[in-house]
């Protein structure tokens, strides 16, 4: 397996409302081989592609334009989808039910958040 191409085949939704830092994670995830969802900032738009497009793996913001996407992570729980949450807040405001998944903390080295990508995608490790 090339380290360029360990994300190929995999669909990964990026929900993200700041420009900067999701075109960062969407470069990223892309130079390693990913088909990128999104980015989407907006919770509606965000919230109806998590209900009804197929992808493999999510990267959730918290906070979209003061509305938190706990809505989107429980529409992933409950689909299986495995997903992490990129946010600049503290573990403690993330619900309990939610505390087996993995936060990245703002800011963070993509690369590191491109690695755990890689071990939660079901086709990046092909």
């Amino acid at each position: 397996m090339s380290g360029s191409n360990k994300l190929t085949g995999c669909r990964v939704l990026i929900v993200e409302d700041e420009y900067f830092l999701a075109n960062d994670l969407e470069e990223a995830l892309k130079s390693r081989g990913a088909t990128i969802i999104g980015p989407f900032g907006d919770f509606d738009a965000a919230y109806r592609r998590a209900a009804r497009d197929h992808f493999d793996v999510a990267i959730i913001d918290v906070n979209l334009h003061d509305k938190t996407a706990y809505p989107i992570a429980d529409e992933l729980v409950r689909q299986r989808i495995p997903f992490v949450f990129y946010t600049g807040y503290g573990s403690d405001i993330i619900p309990e039910r939610f505390a087996d998944v993995k936060r990245f903390q703002k800011p963070f080295d993509p690369l590191e958040l491109v690695e755990d990508i890689g071990r939660l995608c079901p086709r990046g490790s092909d």
